[in-house]
């Protein structure tokens, strides 16, 4: 049964977003350097069972495989030329998942970002933006995707841009930035001003929030920053914090601190959550389990967090610390 994001939440329950594309597709087999994105037509049947598995786990939302799929990312493989045939691909994969599975699940057409700066610290200006992710988001948009899920973003420009696209292309969309730099954005936006940032645009988003990022109790505190904001929130963390064993990258987040983890989101003032970097169908499913049988509670302080989730990995900005001692006393 197909849907709508709009339509699930209108229904008030929180939604689970799938969990990781490109982790678990190392597992699988993704050789360092390859671009997860070929796996479209080169291993179909690879990138539909892990859809396939997501949704088994739960999830109400899967994101294509198409992170990387804009011609600046592309280019790096000469396959520039290809952005829209994949990205068309991707969506038309995860589709078929989402149409026969038993209940409504949505198709969330993944944006991530172009990998450029934007003028004058790069070579990147708004209308070469603009033209990379329309031919992105036309391909989603006629492969069957619901929705444009603008992820991992740092920059305001590039937000912009990205939407810009979105909007034209007559997608709703959601946006979420990474806010993995001593709890700002690697371009220096604060959580706090994320909704100030999409406020000037035409067409509103469906909903707002973080992803990826450092660790999940980083994201919690992120997720906090953005208290009050107009939008549903969105919250898709990594599955713990990543550190080596030998030559493989390790996440220290289980399915137990993922579920824990997905209740806190909740009382943080999550509408949608999900994970990020190595988070498992396993995880995942673990992360539905507490979703359905959680009652909300009051809303966590950062002790509660660093005591529940673990330590954080970034220090928190001065300007979210004094906010956040304001609330306290207030």
């Amino acid at each position: 049964m197909r849907t709508s994001l709009s339509d699930l939440l209108a229904t008030g329950r929180v939604l689970l977003a799938d969990g990781a594309t490109g982790t678990n597709y190392m597992v699988a087999g993704l050789g360092p350097g390859e671009p997860p994105e070929f796996w479209t037509y080169d291993r179909p049947d690879d990138v539909m069972r892990l859809h396939q598995q997501f949704v088994d786990a739960g999830a109400d939302i899967i994101l294509t495989n198409t992170f990387g799929c804009n011609p600046h990312r592309l280019k790096l493989h000469n396959a520039q030329a290809r952005t829209y045939e994949l990205a068309k691909g991707a969506a038309q994969l995860a589709r078929r998942v989402a149409d026969a599975a038993p209940r409504p699940v949505v198709v969330a057409g993944s944006v991530g970002p172009t990998g450029e700066l934007f003028e004058p610290m790069g070579a990147l200006n708004h209308d070469d933006a603009v033209a990379s992710f329309t031919d992105e988001i036309r391909g989603l948009l006629d492969g069957g995707a619901d929705v444009a899920w603008i992820e991992t973003m740092s920059s305001p420009e590039e937000v912009h841009a990205a939407v810009t696209a979105a909007i034209a292309c007559g997608m709703p969309y959601v946006v979420t930035c990474s806010f993995d730099t001593a709890g700002r954005t690697m371009m220096g936006l604060m959580p706090g001003a994320m909704a100030d940032t999409l406020a000037a645009e035409p067409v509103a988003p469906l909903a707002m929030g973080a992803n990826c990022g450092v660790g999940a109790s980083d994201i919690l505190v992120t997720l906090l920053e953005m208290d009050g904001a107009p939008h549903a929130l969105v919250s898709k963390g990594n599955c713990g914090v990543p550190h080596f064993v030998g030559t493989e990258i390790v996440y220290t987040g289980t399915p137990e601190l993922m579920a824990k983890y997905a209740t806190m989101a909740i009382d943080s003032g999550a509408r949608i959550v999900g994970g990020c970097c190595g988070t498992t169908p396993v995880h995942l499913a673990a992360m539905r389990a507490a979703i359905d049988a959680y009652d909300a509670g009051s809303r966590p302080t950062l002790e509660q967090i660093v005591e529940q989730i673990g330590p954080l990995t970034n220090a928190v900005p001065a300007e979210n610390a004094e906010r956040r001692t304001r609330r306290s006393r207030g």
